[in-house]
C-alpha cells in the first residue's frame, strides 16, 4: 500500500475522537502510532485496527501529563523509523469546576495534560517533519477554547492556552510547508459524557470529527484550514 511508510501519530487514541481518527486513517492504509495510560486498552486497539485494516499499529504506554513519559513517547516515535506525516495532539482531560471552587492543583493538572503534552510532543516531532519538508499538525482544541462557560474553570483556561499555542505554531511553520489546524469540536459523544442525562442524538459523532480532520488533511499543499469549528446541529450544550 502506498501509505504504509507514512506515519500518523495520534496521542490518546484508544477512545472517542482519537480512536475515530486512527480508524479513518487506517482505512486509507496509513501506519499508525498512539499512546495511552492503559496498556490493556492499547493492546485491544492494536489487535482491532491491525485485524480490520491490515496496517501497522505502534502503541506505547505513556501518561503525557508527565514530562518523562512524554519524552519516552517521542523517542518511541523516532525509533519506529518512519516519517511523521500527521500529528494529532489529542491527549486531553475534562474536569468540571469553577476557578474559585475547584480543588487546589486543578489548573496545574489540566495544563499539564491539555497543554504541555501537545507542546512537548510537537517540539519533539516537528524536526522530523521539517526534515521531510511536509506535515500536518492537528491540535484538538474545543469550543471551550473560544467561549467560556459556567463550571468550565481550569478546563477552559487550558483549552484557551492550547488554541493560542496552535495559532503561534501556524505562524512559525508557514515557511516550513507544515500545516497547522486547530480543531474546535463542540459536544461529542465520548467517554467524557458518560453518565450524563442527555440523549446520545444530542451530541456529535466522533466519526464526524474524524472525517473532517481527514478531509482537511487531504487538501492541496496550497491550502490549509486554520480553524475547524464543528458544533452539534442544535447548538452547544
Amino acid at each position: 500500500m502506498e501509505n504504509v511508510d507514512k506515519l500518523v501519530v495520534v496521542t490518546g487514541g484508544t477512545k472517542g475522537i482519537g480512536k475515530a481518527i486512527l480508524e479513518v486513517f487506517g482505512e486509507q492504509g496509513y501506519s499508525l502510532a498512539t499512546c495511552s495510560r492503559n496498556e490493556n486498552d492499547l493492546d485491544v486497539l492494536k489487535k482491532e485496527l491491525e485485524s480490520k485494516f491490515g496496517v501497522n499499529v505502534h502503541t506505547n504506554t505513556a501518561d503525557l501529563s508527565k514530562k518523562q513519559d512524554t519524552e519516552s513517547f517521542i523517542e518511541f516515535i523516532r525509533m519506529i523509523g518512519k516519517s511523521v506525516l500527521v500529528l494529532v495532539n489529542n491527549t486531553g482531560r475534562f474536569e468540571p469546576g469553577g476557578i474559585l471552587s475547584e480543588s487546589d492543583g486543578s489548573l496545574e493538572h489540566l495544563i499539564n495534560t491539555n497543554l504541555y503534552s501537545a507542546y512537548r510532543v510537537t517540539r519533539g516531532l516537528v524536526p522530523m517533519m521539517k526534515k521531510k519538508g511536509s506535515g500536518h499538525i492537528f491540535n484538538m482544541c474545543s469550543t471551550a477554547s473560544i467561549m467560556a462557560y459556567e463550571n468550565g474553570g481550569s478546563y477552559c483556561i487550558s483549552k484557551f492556552a492550547l488554541y493560542g499555542m496552535s495559532k503561534v505554531l501556524r505562524e512559525e511553520l508557514k515557511e516550513s510547508k507544515i500545516k497547522v489546524t486547530s480543531v474546535l469540536p463542540g459536544a461529542t459523544f465520548t467517554a467524557s459524557w458518560e453518565g450524563a442525562d442527555i440523549p446520545e442524538e444530542r451530541f456529535m459523532k466522533a466519526r464526524d470529527v474524524a472525517e473532517m480532520v481527514y478531509s482537511t488533511f487531504k487538501l492541496s499543499p496550497q491550502s490549509v484550514v486554520e480553524d475547524l469549528l464543528i458544533r452539534p446541529q442544535l447548538g452547544d450544550l
